[in-house]
């Protein structure tokens, strides 16, 4: 993890505020935790450093990380006096429209003309919450994942209005914090939410209909294309697996629950030219039979070290 030193501005002091907030201090920034009151911020400055503590004797996060966040954090006395003097100010109150819209105006009148507005919004298009504001082009979405300190990405979404030639110091400031940013669509759901929740509608649809239980669909999942995924997205997967067979899975899932699952056009297009993924040489990401070659490997030895951690996990 590298240094980056900015003031940042957190409004919002819950759980995914404080993860963001100790997460970035880590990192090298100055925090600024904000709420709606003064006594609010403080609580959560001093929960925020005792998850710290917790999850420095755990061994989970660098030694000397409390100190770190502790000299580098302080809580403001209003919202307004915490954005006042921050480069950047991330919002992360609840994912209610009107509640961010509210802050949003707060934070907008009191920031510097030069700071950088985002929004941790997990899936409310950014381009709606811009709409309150004068100068939508210095915000932006930043979507952290739950919990913030653990998991890498970030999604940064650019509304309609968003000025891309800010967000170079935004992203050295979460690749120095250890994150991995990927700037996608602003989109409802964005990536990440649009592919979770598709995946839980299905399977709470087959708990409603009862060919499964809760207890069966995770114990599946966890342990067939869940340990795949840790190491390689949906499309890698399908190139591997055989193009063909996903397209007539596809006809035989259509014929049985409709058209929900009719075989994506991209896909279909793909066979019908004998593009079969892998074994074929192609498939969607387009590699070449050596770089399938590497890949099989690879997939092989991180499915057994996979395996070995968690066994020695769960023992």
């Amino acid at each position: 993890m590298g240094q980056v030193s900015m003031a940042v501005a957190v409004v919002g002091s819950g759980y995914m505020g404080k993860g963001i907030a100790q997460t970035l201090a880590r990192g090298g920034a100055a925090i600024t935790l904000a709420d709606r009151d003064a006594a609010t911020a403080r609580a959560a400055l001093e929960s925020m450093l005792e998850e710290v503590r917790v999850a420095e004797e755990a061994g989970l996060v660098p030694a000397g990380s409390t100190d770190a966040v502790r000299e580098r954090s302080r809580a403001a006395s209003s919202i307004a006096e915490g954005v006042a003097h921050a480069d950047f100010v991330v919002e992360a109150v609840p994912e209610v429209i009107e509640l961010k819209h509210d802050v949003l105006r707060v934070v907008e009148a009191a920031a510097r003309p030069d700071a950088v507005i985002a929004t941790n919004t997990s899936a409310i298009p950014v381009t709606d919450l811009a709409a309150v504001l004068e100068r939508p082009e210095r915000f932006f979405g930043v979507h952290w994942f739950n919990p913030a300190p653990y998991l890498p990405a970030v999604e940064i979404i650019l509304g309609d209005g968003s000025d891309a030639s800010l967000l170079s110091p935004v992203t050295a400031l979460l690749v120095a914090a250890g994150k991995a940013p990927v700037v996608v669509a602003d989109t409802p759901g964005f990536i990440c939410n649009r592919l979770q929740f598709a995946l839980f509608k299905e399977a709470a649809l087959m708990v409603e209909e009862g060919s499964a239980t809760p207890e069966q669909i995770d114990g599946v999942v966890r342990s067939s294309f869940g340990y795949r995924l840790p190491f390689f997205g949906p499309f890698a997967i399908a190139d591997m697996a055989g193009l063909d067979v996903y397209a007539s899975s596809y006809a035989t899932l259509e014929s049985k629950l409709g058209e929900r699952f009719t075989c994506p056009p991209s896909l279909r297009a793909r066979v019908d030219a004998g593009d079969l993924g892998t074994k074929t040489g192609g498939g969607f990401l387009e590699m070449s039979a050596e770089q399938a070659k590497d890949m099989a490997e690879r997939r092989d030895r991180s499915y057994v070290a996979l395996a070995a951690l968690r066994d020695s996990l769960e023992s």
